[in-house]
C-alpha cells in the first residue's frame, strides 16, 4: 500500500468518525428532549392528582386563556433547540428576505387598517412568530394570522401566503406573501381585544 492509499484510507476513516460522533449527538439531544418533556407531563398529572388547588389554576390558566404558543416556542428553542430535532438535518436552503412594512398611505378600516402598497408586494413579518391561521375573513379577503412572540396576533390581510404554512414558525423581515392588490389590511389583537394598529406600524 502506498503512500496515497494510505492517506485516502485516513480520510476516510476520519469522515466516518466525524458521522458517528455527529449521530451520537442528535441522538442524545432526541433523547434529553423526549425525557424532559415526558418529566413535565408525568409532574404535572401528579400534582393535578394530588392538590386540586393546581388542578384548578392549571385549568383556568391553560384551558380558559389564550395559551402563546409563539412565545413557548421561543424559549423552547432558546434553551432546548429546535422543537422538531429532524429539522437540523433536513434543513432546506431559503432565500434571504429581511425587510421593514414600507407604505404610502394608511387608514382606518373595520378593527385595523389598510395600507397602501404597491401590487404584489412582498410583505414582511412585523414580529417573529407562529402562524396560526391562513384562510378568508370576511371584510379582509385572504388572510395570515400569526401569533407574534409578544403575545399579540397580527391578521395580515388581502395577502396570498406563497411562503408559510400552518404553525411554521417566521422570524421578524422575513416574507410571508404577496399582497393580491395594492392593499394590505392589518389587525392588532391581544386577548379578544383589537388595539390601535397605529402603534404597530410607525
Amino acid at each position: 500500500m502506498d503512500i496515497n492509499e494510505l492517506k485516502s484510507v485516513k480520510k476516510r476513516l476520519h469522515k466516518n468518525d466525524t458521522k458517528n460522533q455527529k449521530m451520537k449527538k442528535f441522538v442524545f439531544r432526541l433523547f434529553n428532549q423526549i425525557l424532559l418533556t415526558t418529566i413535565l407531563f408525568l409532574g404535572t398529572l401528579i400534582v393535578m392528582k394530588v392538590n386540586k388547588d393546581s388542578k384548578t389554576f392549571i385549568y383556568e390558566n391553560v384551558y380558559n386563556q389564550n395559551l402563546q404558543f409563539a412565545s413557548f416556542s421561543e424559549l423552547y428553542q432558546k434553551y432546548l433547540g429546535n422543537i422538531l430535532p429532524l429539522g437540523s438535518i433536513n434543513k432546506k436552503d431559503t432565500p434571504v428576505f429581511q425587510e421593514t412594512l414600507t407604505y404610502e398611505e394608511d387608514n382606518l378600516y373595520k378593527d385595523g387598517g389598510a395600507l397602501k402598497v404597491g401590487n404584489q408586494y412582498m410583505v414582511p413579518l412585523l414580529e417573529s412568530g407562529i402562524v396560526v391561521f391562513m384562510g378568508e375573513k370576511e371584510g379582509y379577503g385572504q388572510t395570515v394570522i400569526v401569533q407574534q412572540v409578544n403575545g399579540i396576533d397580527v391578521w395580515y390581510g388581502n395577502v396570498d401566503p406563497v411562503n408559510v404554512k400552518m404553525y411554521d414558525y417566521v422570524e421578524k423581515g422575513e416574507m410571508i406573501g404577496q399582497t393580491l392588490t395594492d392593499q394590505l389590511y392589518l389587525v392588532f389583537q391581544k386577548e379578544g381585544k383589537f388595539l390601535d394598529y397605529k402603534e404597530y406600524i410607525s
